[in-house]
């Protein structure tokens, strides 16, 4: 279903178990900052919600989307991670940078995820414009992070 007739921030409570016992891993990208932290916010608020505990929630930051997947890979070999969210943003430029980045950290988040047999979320945004963007992080289309954490949470419900 395309966004913008759906707020990211709607989920139904299906598969959502208690995740006090759960740890999970959060990693934000600096690039684009402003809208990275916000992602960020609605998912630590998101998963808080759903019982997971502050302590069990590890943010780690890299530079940019593209090292999302490595970032990625290096707290889901950890046993005590459970769950692993991903939260960047590549807003479309006027080169072919974008398509490379956004397929790289696609691909790279998914064989992570099957690598280690662990959910790995891609929260990425990729849109056209700074205003899509922030419409996703919390503005008129809600907010991605909120989206990803509770992809966490129900892939940990499975």
């Amino acid at each position: 279903m395309a966004t913008s007739l759906k707020s990211l921030s709607a989920h139904s409570s299906k598969n959502v178990t208690d995740m006090g016992s759960k740890t999970f891993g959060i990693i934000v990208s600096e690039w684009n900052e402003e809208v990275t932290e916000a992602l960020y916010s609605g998912a630590l608020q998101t998963l808080l919600e759903n019982g997971a505990k502050k302590d069990n929630i590890i943010r780690k930051n890299v530079p940019g989307s593209f090292e999302l997947t490595l970032a990625a890979q290096w707290l889901a070999q950890e046993e005590s991670i459970d769950a692993v969210i991903c939260l960047g943003c590549v807003i479309q430029g006027e080169t072919k940078h974008f398509d490379f980045i956004c397929d790289a950290v696609a691909h790279g988040i998914t064989n992570v995820s099957l690598k280690y047999n662990k959910p790995v979320i891609f929260g990425v945004l990729t849109p056209n414009t700074q205003q899509q963007a922030l419409d996703r992080a919390g503005g008129k289309h809600g907010n991605k992070g909120d989206e990803a954490a509770i992809t966490a949470v129900k892939m940990l419900g499975f």
